[in-house]
């Protein structure tokens, strides 16, 4: 067995929130994986002006604090999310706030964007400046904020010039409030103070799966308004399907992982078919293999991440769906990742 498996087989032992920060504590201690070996050119892609060497990346709150980014990098990731990350540290949520949905290759959290801050965050991103990688930050707000607006504002400020690109991220279920924020004026006032504070890096707006009708057209109304880069589709849902087997179906927070990937892609092909051809969109939601990452790509997605999958299958899965991607592009004839976009629609 490889020593990547013996790595899933322990860590899956351990209590799922301890599970998560021995993984850290081993990228940052050089213990991580390594992919060596280049991507194929034909999975070359510019995204929102970023170039990709390849578009499988890994989505945000895996690495909350910014702690291992290039290590992640070196794992064999296309680009990297850190965050969420606040103006202030929070604790999070009470625990347990994390569950495994084994049986249904899923997972339950309501973390509550837990995170060290501001300060800490960009103490490390400005150690790693000047590194080769893609490294991106998603943007939260703090549970207690007089002004949430103003956290986004706040972190956009402080933050330029020290990562790729920006995740305005107002679709996690569990920070109270916080979903109402894509919709109408309220949508419309923060992504005109987000405009107002940014530079050059691009911004993306990160949404629910959750969509009311409509919900599609009002937020890329906005996003064209504010010109906004892109769109990541989508983040965690509250929704329970039928189907769930495990004994922790009926937790409190945010669904990732299998049961995800039908519902988030139905909502991609939405925000593709609304859009057109031109904006950015990052598919995200039960990707597990190749397969699931070339249809995000065929259903509009420019880009993707994973992240719940991993908890499953170890990080050899970035390899596998980076090669498995190329060949499936290759098989159907296409020369190039950006041919495929929408490809199904």
């Amino acid at each position: 067995m490889a020593l990547a498996d013996w790595g899933v087989k322990l860590v899956s032992a351990l209590q799922p929130e301890i599970a998560h920060r021995a993984g850290i504590r081993a990228l940052k201690a050089g213990l991580g994986p390594t992919l060596s070996t280049p991507a194929d050119p034909v999975l070359a892609t510019s995204v929102a002006g970023i170039e990709l060497d390849h578009p499988v990346g890994l989505a945000a709150g895996f690495d909350k604090n910014a702690e291992a980014p290039d290590a992640l990098l070196a794992a064999g990731f296309g680009f990297v999310e850190v965050g969420a990350v606040t103006p202030r540290p929070q604790a999070g949520n009470p625990k347990p706030r994390l569950f495994r949905l084994k049986e249904d290759r899923a997972v339950i959290n309501r973390m509550g964007f837990n995170n060290e801050g501001l300060d800490a965050v960009r103490a490390r991103l400005e150690a790693r400046k000047g590194r080769p990688g893609v490294v991106g930050v998603n943007l939260g707000a703090n549970k207690d904020s007089d002004d949430r607006a103003g956290d986004y504002a706040i972190l956009l400020k402080a933050l330029a010039g020290l990562a790729d690109f920006f995740t305005v991220n107002i679709s996690s279920p569990n920070t109270p409030g916080l979903r109402g924020l894509q919709a109408g004026s309220e949508l419309d006032a923060l992504l005109a103070r987000v405009n107002e504070a940014r530079w050059t890096e691009p911004v993306f707006l990160k949404v629910a799966p959750d969509l009311e009708d409509g919900a599609v057209e009002t937020i890329l109304e906005a996003v064209t308004k504010h010109r906004l880069n892109g769109v990541i589709v989508s983040n965690t849902t509250i929704a329970r399907p039928e189907t769930l087997k495990s004994p922790h179906r009926a937790e409190a927070g945010g669904l990732s992982g299998a049961p995800l990937f039908a519902p988030s892609t139905e909502v991609l092909k939405a925000f593709r078919r609304a859009a057109g051809p031109d904006l950015a969109l990052i598919g995200v939601g039960g990707i597990d293999g190749p397969d699931a990452a070339y249809a995000k790509i065929r259903a509009g997605a420019n880009a993707v991440q994973l992240y719940t999958a991993l908890v499953y299958q170890g990080p050899k899965l970035v390899g596998e769906i980076r090669d498995g991607l190329a060949a499936r592009l290759k098989a159907d004839g296409f020369t190039r990742l950006q041919d495929a976009v929408g490809a199904d629609l």
